[in-house]
């Protein structure tokens, strides 16, 4: 076990009579990380961070936090962590200050009213600390959420979908948040559905498929497997005529070509060389065809996750960058 992992699972499972809901979890998340946890709904994410809680007992497998095992009912072990839940439970007859100030209390936090304060101000919240919770918006309970997580600085984050119901700009202030948090050493695993978000914090994803962790590489790689070609969507004048797509399929740094009425898709080679673009303008001109608009497509960690998670299209062994 690597010196610097906050989170270390080993063989974890964890089945609820037949149903097997983990199986075999190999989970290491470097301190300083911050790591997307990622699958479809009923994965066994919940399971996981659970078990990472130890308010689950494992089937079979072992956690460690901070490298030492996780004991259940440890609770200064527990007090080195900010949970976020998806749906926080609030006190809706309380005001933010007075929801803050109870947790404060109950994690002994000191200058109290200072670290409120800061806190409130960092998710934008300063302004509304005396208005009743039960006034606040789905995203604004989020951002008192990811508050009261933040209430004892803990040295890890466990965060089920901090960004859900926000807006663009409270989305990117979380962001901004986060990445900040992360330069501050902290740790921070992030379960979320909204890849996007993910895919501009995390250095690292893990996809769970049924249980099973099909998945764990940085986010550039996996785009990498996924789309290993350069992608250019072309727009051209009329309809592609069937004579110029077999001319285009028929070059040499052409690995596919998709048509859609008017509409070219190509997948390009990288090893056949540069200017491919310019190559491919010149084909497609030379074959009848008036080109409207050329643009480049870059993967996605969506369309990564789409292929794992859909198509089974990565067969991966767990590990940055490791294959079978």
């Amino acid at each position: 076990m690597a010196i610097d992992d906050v989170i270390r699972t080993i063989g974890l499972s964890k089945r609820f009579g037949a149903l097997t809901a983990l199986q075999d979890l190999d989970l290491q998340v470097g301190r300083g990380e911050i790591y997307g946890f990622l699958g479809p709904n009923g994965a066994g994410k919940t399971t996981t961070v659970l078990l990472l809680l130890g308010l689950l007992r494992p089937s079979a497998g072992s956690v460690y936090l901070f490298g030492q095992p996780m004991r259940p009912g440890d609770a200064t072990m527990r007090r080195r962590v900010g949970v976020v839940p998806e749906q926080p439970y609030l006190y809706p007859h309380m005001t933010a200050q007075e929801y803050l100030e109870l947790f404060a209390d109950l994690y002994g936090v000191p200058h109290r009213k200072d670290r409120i304060a800061q806190l409130l101000d960092a998710v934008n919240l300063l302004d509304r600390r005396h208005s009743r919770l039960r006034e606040f918006s789905r995203g604004m309970q989020q951002k008192i959420g990811l508050a009261r997580a933040l209430l004892h600085d803990p040295e890890l984050l466990l965060l089920d979908e901090p960004t859900s119901g926000l807006d663009p700009s409270s989305a990117k202030q979380v962001r901004d948040l986060l990445l900040d948090l992360k330069r501050r050493g902290k740790t921070i695993l992030i379960s979320s559905h909204i890849l996007s978000e993910v895919e501009r914090t995390a250095d690292r994803v893990g996809i769970l498929v049924k249980g099973r962790l099909q998945a764990q590489d940085t986010v550039e790689h996996l785009i990498q497997e996924v789309q290993p070609d350069a992608v250019v969507e072309i727009e051209l004048l009329a309809v592609v005529p069937p004579e110029l797509l077999e001319q285009l399929r028929a070059l040499p740094f052409v690995r596919n070509v998709e048509v859609h009425g008017s509409i070219l898709t190509v997948s390009l080679s990288p090893t056949e060389g540069k200017e491919l673009h310019a190559r491919l303008s010149a084909a497609i001109t030379a074959g009848g065809g008036t080109i409207v608009q050329m643009t480049s497509r870059k993967g996605t960690l969506e369309d990564a996750f789409l292929a794992i998670t859909e198509t089974g299209a990565l067969d991966w062994v767990p590990g940055v960058g490791a294959h079978a």
